[in-house]
């Protein structure tokens, strides 16, 4: 999605109501139901809740786009009635709409995408598409102690590894991305490689908590060289290629594990400190999937602690996909007057830096 597309948001009346907010990009329903409270977003949450799609693709090994689409059709209606019921609210109680408009599936953006217009024009409240990354970015607002801009994002996922200076909502600037695999792709990959269950990413990363220190190591990517861009498709094949030729037993299984995990959390610990020394930012936020690894946050922690800087995360449960961030990311740009046309529009692909500042 473009600025030429975005330049469709209009600006109004900021929304009193909660707002609903419908995520669907991929494999995982969300919805929840936030009221905007600027100095305590986290205290505006008033409900949420997950389906997750993990049982219907685990015997693919992988997201079927088509069967994600039909099961959030199935699951979406149901799931939005169980959250209004959860915080004691009606669809006439409803002050906006937020949804996903991308990156992600397309058929599952559009699942979210119509039921969010549709509903928004029929209680004649303003609806946004919003950028699930920006969602990533802006999850840690819901915790007790958010960050204040400006900070560094390190916005880690099944389909994305990017590090982006944020010096306020909507002012974002790319200092590096994923050149191929991204780090959670990566690990999923690698543990489906490795024979591991789907989904294959926390499956690795438990194994990797029995494996024996220094039996293998693998290459830190892209860290012998300036620059803050990512690059995992080659550790996968050091990995693939030490498994192959290894005695494949299950203590081996384990220690490649961890060495594979060590070499992903040592290449994004280096690109973090790299990323807040060119910016001089003393704050970094970590996002999305790969979030959740207990590694890598005790490890960014520790950098925090020797360098200066301070780490923020979210909660485990918003580390992954969920419609709480992206009702939090509609409800500051609708409180700042933002809101969109009823034109149903999804964006598989969809630039960071494209984004408007939420400014009245």
């Amino acid at each position: 999605m473009g600025t030429t597309e975005f330049s469709k948001v209009a600006t109004g009346s900021a929304v009193t109501g909660p707002v609903l907010g419908i995520e669907t990009s991929c494999d995982e329903t969300g919805v929840a139901l936030l009221r905007w409270q600027p100095e305590a977003p986290g205290e505006g949450l008033l409900a949420h809740t997950l389906y997750s799609q993990i049982k219907l693709h685990a015997d693919y090994g992988g997201v079927v786009p088509e069967l994600a689409s039909r099961d959030h059709v199935r699951k979406l209606l149901p799931l939005v009635r169980e959250t209004l019921a959860e915080a004691g609210l009606t669809p006439q109680d409803l002050g906006g709409v937020a949804y996903t408009a991308g990156p992600g599936l397309a058929g599952a953006l559009l699942v979210g995408a119509s039921a969010a217009r549709a509903m928004a024009w029929a209680l004649g409240v303003p609806a946004i598409g919003v950028h699930h990354m920006e969602g990533h970015l802006l999850a840690p607002l819901l915790e007790a102690d958010p960050p204040e801009p400006p900070f560094v994002a390190l916005l880690v996922s099944g389909g994305h590894s990017m590090l982006v200076e944020v010096a306020g909502i909507g002012h974002y600037r790319i200092l590096g991305d994923t050149l191929d695999d991204a780090a959670g792709e990566a690990f999923d990959k690698t543990a489906k490689l490795m024979g591991l269950p789907y989904p294959g990413g926390p499956a690795l990363a438990a194994l990797a908590g029995q494996g024996q220190p220094g039996r293998f190591r693998f290459s830190r990517p892209m860290t012998d060289r300036p620059g803050l861009d990512f690059s995992f498709s080659g550790l996968k094949t050091q990995v693939l290629l030490a498994w192959q030729g290894s005695d494949q037993s299950e203590q081996t299984r384990a220690d490649i594990a961890l060495a594979f995990e060590e070499a992903i959390v040592d290449t994004l610990v280096i690109k973090c400190r790299r990323a807040l020394e060119a910016t001089g930012a003393a704050r970094l936020v970590i996002a999305g999937g790969v979030g959740a690894n207990r590694r890598l946050r005790a490890e960014l922690a520790a950098a925090g602690d020797k360098d200066g800087f301070r780490t923020y995360f979210p909660r485990l449960q918003f580390c992954t996909d969920n419609g709480a961030m992206i009702a939090l990311a509609g409800a500051i740009r609708l409180a700042h007057g933002q809101h969109q046309d009823a034109t149903v529009q999804v964006f598989p692909r969809w630039d960071l830096e494209s984004l408007p500042p939420a400014t009245p």
